[in-house]
């Protein structure tokens, strides 16, 4: 029994873990067709980082929550009617017609 559970505490010590890895991703590189065919979650997260991006950059420190789904609403009617533009030069154009409209 005891070199049972030895070989077992052994095994699971020297089993490889599973652990989530730091992954880069270009924000320049995301076609609007790869934007629009993002599962959910993931087109949920893309959409709060170019937000957040944006918002630091102009040095907002507070969410506007209509507004942020507004604008990720015409992103991504944009990205679907051009899919094959990259997403930061719609959201780019997003946020130089918005500021023209000012």
């Amino acid at each position: 029994m005891k070199k049972t559970v030895l070989c077992l505490a052994t095994a699971l010590a020297l089993a490889p873990t599973v652990g989530s890895a730091q992954v880069s991703i270009d924000m320049n590189r995301i076609s609007c067709g790869e934007f629009v065919a993002m599962p959910a979650d993931d087109g949920d997260a893309t959409a709060a980082w170019i937000s957040g991006w944006f918002n630091q950059k102009a040095g907002y420190t507070w969410i506007d929550l209509k507004a942020y789904h507004r604008n990720m609403d015409n992103i991504r009617k944009f990205c679907a009617a051009n899919p094959k533009e990259m997403v930061m030069t719609a959201v780019y154009q997003a946020v130089q017609a918005a500021t023209k409209n000012k």
